[in-house]
């Protein structure tokens, strides 16, 4: 948040009070909407503009809050985690506040990342396929004809910029079809499959292994064991190629022409529930409600989880290079979703919610009965709005200081 607002939002503020125990139905903002649904169907009875205005500003100021506090949540949650999973049992924050609970739990695991990678004594290497966060054009159309008069229901034409779109193909996919984990994946899998790996493999195979089985150079013998390489037969591991069997990620079959999962590079009909996996980009409509739809789509976004493999060769203490692997491999994705997912959607979400904030200032020192209503909900979401700015900023940085800790700078 600039300066500018900051001191406009702490001048507010200061006249709340005065505000808040002589508007009835206002009381110290208690009565005011919450969340961005109940704000959109709010009536404070003002000018239509005006009205408007003050909002698509309590309706962003909503989701912003509520994505501060899930990643805050989900942040403290992987860093403590990986914490724990390395020994370290101090986590809790020395003070309260906005994103300190992520901001200990990252401390804490980038300290235990420290020790046991000193103990380990081991290169570590980490290869990390990153998440694909998308978000739903459909969700963006329904909110630009909610929040802008001007915009009639099923009419609104919404792009996507910088990305691609994928959705539910009822025709002939002519990209690539993807498929949930778990499903039947004859296809680009970069997790862990289950079946026959064509390509990069690490795991345990029983059968035809082409590279290194428990450790001795093999070119197509049998093999009972690791394989790294290419196994042809029953495999079970990381595998970075085709996967004949199933994919405990996302299975990417390329060519398919009927898709029960989501396909993306183009569909003979027009595809249902379309994602974004760039930037939505709403139709023509006021800066104010741009800026609350996009926070508003932004605040749930769908995300494939991050594939992670790690490597630590030349251990000197092998327990704890296998308790560093496999607390890397559990909790990073979660860590890369804030860092590699989420990051660039989060700054222009704050972004734009500042824009929602100058607006609704204006109004709200206009004066008069209706505007002091308003007032005291718009004083309420701005304190709100500067604490989950403040959380959010917290919890990115604390994110990729604990990732680029584990390696994945």
């Amino acid at each position: 948040m600039n300066s500018r607002t900051l001191r406009s939002a702490l001048a507010l503020a200061l006249i709340t009070p005065a505000l808040v125990h002589c508007v009835p139905g206002f009381p110290g903002g208690d009565s005011c909407p919450t969340t961005a649904e109940a704000a959109m169907k709010a009536n404070f009875g003002l000018a239509a503009e005006a009205e408007g205005k003050v909002k698509a500003a309590l309706a962003a100021g909503a989701a912003l809050q509520d994505l501060a506090v899930e990643i805050e949540t989900d942040v403290a949650t992987a860093c403590g985690n990986l914490a724990k999973d390395l020994g370290a049992t101090d986590i809790e924050p020395k003070e309260e506040g906005p994103g300190k609970k992520a901001e200990a739990a990252c401390a804490a695991a980038a300290s235990a990342l420290g020790e046991v990678k000193a103990k380990a004594k081991g290169q570590v290497q980490i290869k990390v396929i990153p998440p694909k966060c998308e978000a739903s054009m459909s969700a963006m159309a329904d909110c630009a004809a909610s929040c802008d008069a001007s915009i009639e229901p099923g009419s609104a034409k919404v792009e996507c910029e910088g990305g691609e779109i994928s959705g539910q193909c009822d025709g002939e996919c002519k990209g690539s079809c993807t498929v949930e984990a778990g499903a039947a994946c004859t296809g680009e899998c970069s997790a862990e499959c289950a079946g026959e790996c064509s390509g990069s493999f690490s795991g345990t195979c029983k059968g035809t292994c082409e590279g290194k089985c428990n450790g001795a150079a093999m070119s197509g013998g049998q093999c009972d064991g690791t394989c790294d390489g290419t196994c042809k037969g029953e495999a079970q591991g990381s595998c970075a190629g085709t996967c004949q069997g199933s994919c405990s990620a996302q299975c990417e079959i390329k060519g398919q022409a009927q898709c029960s999962g989501s396909c993306s590079g183009g569909c003979s009909v027009e595809l249902k529930a379309p994602k974004c996996s760039g930037e939505v980009k709403p139709p023509k409509m006021s800066a104010e409600c741009e800026a609350s739809c996009d926070a508003q789509v932004s605040g749930k976004l769908e995300c494939v989880p991050a594939q992670v493999r790690v490597n630590i060769s030349g251990a000197a203490d092998a327990e704890a290079a296998t308790r560093l692997k496999a607390a890397i491999k559990a909790h990073l994705p979660a860590l890369l979703k804030v860092t590699l997912g989420m990051k660039g959607k989060l700054e222009r979400m704050v972004a734009g919610v500042e824009t929602t904030l100058e607006g609704a200032q204006a109004v709200v020192k206009g004066g008069g009965a209706a505007a002091l209503k308003a007032g005291a909900c718009v004083a309420a979401s701005i304190k709100g709005q500067v604490d989950a700015s403040v959380s959010i900023n917290v919890s990115v940085k604390a994110s990729a200081s604990a990732s680029g800790s584990a390696g994945a700078g």
